[in-house]
């Protein structure tokens, strides 16, 4: 598989009006809530305009998770990992005065996090120019189907809210990687009072992390755990990843196999 093509023709997918985001098929299957997108890019735009003028400020979107966890502590949950990476950040801090560059990194940071609390799931970390989200068990909704559709309007957040307004600035776009793992995972407290750093342990944050790092620009791969869990409809937007001589050896601890891989095509 061409994973550059293919990731160009998932985002095509994904801003075709003809092609029904993952969102629209979770209602019609489940009548369950869902992330109306197209609102959601006007709000990611207003917020962005007001960052890039400095006449607005983001909120702590990263609270709810530190309650949840230090609530949790040395529990093993089972949960879908995401991570969302910017792509080229190295150009941008080449190229763009200090006072510009925070206010782009900050934006996108905070509008993928957002993003992922609009999904329900919880925003662990920013770590550099990558947000890392993890998804838990809620109500009727699978866990990995949010954890898709999420994904999935990061990229139209990105390309239909957060880019047309950097591209009025003449800054350049932004591109990201996407990867998405699924496991159980120990909460840490780095400390011995109730203030010390909390974190996540366990093989779903460094397989997603592994996942992520071979994505191509605006990609989203997700592994053979998360696709198995998926709604059979939401399998249909994923095809398994062919990979070349060593481009991947990773195994499956439950088959000792190769660990598959898929990637969204879209319809």
């Amino acid at each position: 598989m061409d994973l550059q093509k293919t990731a160009k023709r998932g985002v095509e997918n994904i801003l075709s009006k003809q092609n029904p985001n993952m969102a629209d098929i979770l209602f019609k299957e489940k009548n369950v809530q869902v992330v109306k997108v197209d609102k959601l890019v006007q709000e990611v735009q207003n917020r962005v305009y007001g960052a890039l003028k400095k006449n607005s400020q983001y909120s702590d979107v990263t609270k709810d998770s530190d309650d949840f966890l230090r609530k949790n502590i040395l529990t093993r949950i089972p949960m879908v990992v995401l991570y969302v990476d910017l792509v080229g950040s190295t150009q941008l801090i080449m190229e763009l005065p200090q006072n510009q560059l925070a206010a782009i990194i900050s934006s996108f940071a905070q509008e993928m996090a957002y993003v992922i609390k609009q999904h329900r799931g919880f925003i662990l970390k920013f770590v550099g120019d990558a947000v890392i989200g993890y998804f838990i068990k809620k109500e009727q909704v699978r866990v990995a189907d949010s954890a898709v559709s999420c994904a999935e309007s990061m990229i139209k957040v990105l390309k239909m809210g957060i880019n047309p307004v950097l591209q009025q600035y003449d800054y350049p776009d932004l591109q990201v990687k996407i990867g998405i793992d699924y496991g159980e995972n120990t909460i840490i407290l780095y400390g011995d009072d109730e203030d010390s750093h909390v974190d996540l342990l366990g093989p779903s944050m460094n397989m997603a992390a592994k996942i992520q790092s071979r994505a191509h620009p605006d990609q989203i791969l997700i592994g053979e755990l998360v696709f198995e869990k998926l709604h059979p409809p939401i399998q249909e937007y994923f095809k398994k990843v062919e990979w070349g001589n060593n481009e991947w050896n990773y195994k499956s601890k439950i088959t000792g196999k190769e660990y598959s891989v898929y990637s969204y095509i879209g319809k």
